[in-house]
Formats: C-alpha cells, structure tokens, sequence
C-alpha cells in the first residue's frame, strides 16, 4: 500500500450489544452529522451513541468526525418483518453515501464493524486502538489506488449490513456490473470499483437467496474449455447461470475477500492476475496476497496453497466456541 487507504473488517466486537446494530459513521462537519441523525431517528431506536474511540497518530491527517451508533428498527412493521427490513436499511445506507451530503456511513450490521481511513493499515490500527477489541473474525487492506480518488470513504472494507468486501485488482467490467445493479435500487457512489462487488454479492445471495458458491460462478465461471469437460448436467446448469447473469461477471484481475459472520470466502479471477495464498492449521484459516503476511500471524501451519483462479477457499467460523471478552474501546460502544 502507499498510505492513501488501510482498513479492516471486525466481527463478533461488540457482544454487550449483539442484538443491535452497530452504525459506524464518517461525517465532514456538525451540521451534516445533525442531519444525519434527524434522519436517522426517524427510523430507528438509538440505544447509544458516542464517538469512535482513536488515539492521537502523526500519521493520520484530517480525519472526518467519526460516530457509532446503536440502533433497533423503531417502525414495528420494520422490526417484525426481516425482509423488508433488510430492504429499507439496504436503501437507508445507499441512500444516505449517494446523497453526498457529508455523511457516509461505513457499516451498519450486528455485533461488527468497519473501521478504515486515509493511511497506512498499521497507523489506521493504531488510530482506531483496534488493539482494545477482541474478534473471531477480521479482515485487512492496504490500499494503492490508481484509477480512483484516496479518500476516507473509499478505503476498504466496503460493507453492506454484515458482508464486507476487500479486494485487490480492478474490475475491468465495473461499468456493466454497476448499470445491471443499479437497476435493483444499488447506487455506487463511493468512487471505487471495489464497491459494486459488495453490492452484488448481497443482491445474489441475500435477495436472491444463492449460496457463495453459486455466487461465485456467476462472478468468476469456469472457462469455456474447462465447462467442455465436465458433466454434461453440470456445464448447462453453469451455462445457464452464466448467461442469465452475464452483467454481473467480474472482468479484469482481482482477489477479493468476502466476509460474513458466518465466515469468509476468498476468491481469485479465472487467469489468476492476482497474487493469493491460504493457510491453515488447527484453529485457524488465513488468506492473504502473499505469504509472508500469513506466516506474521499464523503459526503452526499444517496446509499452505495457492488457489486456482476462480476457485474460492472457504473458512467456516465455529459456533461452539465462546464469546469473545470485550474489553474497554468495544463494549458497548462507550468511549
């Protein structure tokens, strides 16, 4: 990375207030942040609020006024009915990061949370005092932009309620994928291409109701060489995937994480353009552009690999385990 984006994903943060949603917001001033919480209110039960504990870091320069809130659907209707709720904060999030009106919300899900900026990861860490938070599940990225602006909205994780996306690459068919998703009521406005993935994934498998792996063999399907060798009721289930959601493959080199409570899938292109290796050993799976990142966090690794393109890698999380003890930045939400 360069120091024009680093950020991460959390999950399992706050288990004090596991059965709210915890609303992490970017805003340029008071006035926006006023606003926002007018509109917010209007639809939702604010628990707690309060700003996002940091800590001072030379490194980190002009950084937006930073919020977390605790809310519960307020309309019955909304509380009752899990879809249309999920549809309504779907369209609450999208609509307030399209409005461009100096508030940009950077995760809105359950027990979770993004925390992202301009800079390098490890200062973005140290400025969010990630170090005061326990989680099962994390993700990381250092971001180079290249196409696209450096800016504290545009940093990775991009998230939409609890999946969360970081990629590496371009996304040569971002102007396809954008115009089919914007059909459904998505709007991309955080000026990265990075954007539209999360959006997708949330329109195949949320709505839709596909699995991850079904997912992934509309944005990453076989070749066509390589759908010639298989079982003739397979190819044509593939075929017919493929050709019903052909605006929704990924074009261009790219490894993207995705994450959910559940866990996370990590998927290459199809040419395998871009760098990734996983690991595991007893307790934990890794995945990471290159090795030496894995091998600084895990060890006593028992499978290290290079996946192939379009073949995603699956880490499943496992419930039996306890809760994760909050300690001082994330329980609660209290600063």
């Amino acid at each position: 990375s360069n120091g024009l984006g680093g950020g991460f994903a959390a999950y399992g943060i706050y288990p004090v207030m596991k059965d709210y949603y915890a609303v992490h917001v970017f805003f340029d001033g008071i006035p926006e942040k006023r606003e926002f919480e007018y509109q917010l209110r209007r639809h939702f039960r604010v628990v707690s609020t309060g700003p996002i504990p940091t800590r001072g870091n030379d490194e980190i320069h002009n950084p937006p006024i930073i919020w977390r809130y605790f809310v519960s659907p307020e309309n019955s209707l909304l509380a009752e009915e899990p879809v249309r709720r999920q549809e309504f904060m779907v369209s609450f999030i999208t609509g307030v990061n399209a409005a461009s009106n100096g508030a940009y919300i950077v995760s809105f899900g359950k027990n979770m949370g993004v925390f992202k900026g301009v800079g390098f990861p490890e200062d973005i860490a140290d400025f969010f005092r990630l170090d005061e938070y326990r989680g099962y599940l994390w993700t990381a990225h250092g971001r180079f932009p290249t196409n696209t602006p450096g800016w504290w909205g545009g940093a990775h994780p991009f998230a939409l309620l609890e999946t969360t996306v970081i990629h590496n690459g371009e996304i040569s068919s971002y102007d396809a994928n954008r115009r089919f998703i914007e059909m459904y009521g998505y709007r991309c406005s955080l000026q990265t291409d990075t954007e539209v993935i999360a959006y997708i994934f949330d329109f195949l498998c949320r709505r839709l109701g596909m699995s991850q792996e079904e997912a992934a063999l509309i944005v990453a399907p076989p070749l066509w060489d390589e759908l010639a060798m298989m079982e003739e009721e397979t190819a044509n289930r593939i075929t017919r995937i493929r050709a019903v959601f052909s605006s929704l493959l990924l074009n261009g080199p790219f490894s993207i994480v995705l994450a959910t409570p559940d866990g996370i899938m990590a998927l290459n292109d199809r040419l395998k353009l871009r760098p990734m290796v996983a690991a595991e050993n007893e307790e934990f799976v890794a995945v990471a552009s290159e090795e030496a990142a894995i091998r600084k966090v895990l060890t006593n690794i028992t499978r290290i690999w290079s996946p192939r393109g379009g073949e995603p890698v699956w880490g499943k999380v496992d419930f039996t385990l306890p809760d994760c003890e909050p300690l001082y930045a994330g329980a609660g939400g209290r600063a």
